[in-house]
């Protein structure tokens, strides 16, 4: 594992501990020989996580939409940065960039980017892993809407459990680098069911 995707908030959060572990996440994968790839932006949780990789002589590379770009939210000090033309293109250059992807705290654009990438993985067009940076209890409660989906039929217990989820950065590195790389056919085990 070489590069990580990491999709997190253009804000900071209320609460402290979640810079302090975006700056973790960042010299965590500096310490691992792992480039950072994420959304471009010097706002918010992306800028701590990128500055934190920065700082610690790591890689970082930025995608932005070119309408970012234009509203100056952009980070100039990046290792590389691309601009692209929509998000569309944004998520499809991340996802090809990245042998793996965290989700910290965020807002919805977070949430879109990790179910999609999860999506994407349930359905086997990828076969990276897919990580739950849980800080300070932030996605109890989509953890435990994700096990209500699988109670109520609408999600497999085995495809829930391709999301990995951890409190810090270092027990996530782990669990991703350890996770097996298989590709899953969601439609081969419903017609192996049948």
């Amino acid at each position: 594992m070489k590069s990580v995707c990491v999709y997190c908030g253009s804000s900071p959060g209320n609460r402290p501990e979640y810079a302090q572990a975006a700056r973790a996440l960042g010299k965590a994968l500096v310490e691992n020989d792992m480039s950072l790839v994420y959304g471009g932006g010097k706002v918010g949780l992306m800028g701590v996580v990128a500055d934190a990789v920065l700082e610690h002589g790591g890689t970082a590379i930025g995608i932005i939409p070119d309408a970012l770009m234009q509203k100056e939210v952009g980070h100039r000090g990046l290792t590389e940065l691309h601009v692209v033309r929509n998000m569309h293109e944004r998520k499809q250059m991340m996802a090809d960039r990245a042998d793996a992807f965290i989700a910290m705290p965020g807002g919805v654009g977070t949430f879109e980017e990790l179910f999609e990438t999860f999506t994407w993985l349930q359905l086997g067009y990828h076969a990276k892993p897919v990580g739950l940076l849980n800080v300070a209890g932030f996605y109890d409660g989509m953890l435990g809407f994700l096990s209500h989906a699988v109670q109520e039929g609408f999600l497999k217990q085995v495809h829930a459990d391709l999301l990995h989820v951890a409190g810090t950065p270092a027990a996530l590195l782990t669990k991703l680098t350890d996770a097996p790389r298989v590709r899953v056919d969601k439609w081969q085990e419903r017609r192996d069911e049948t």
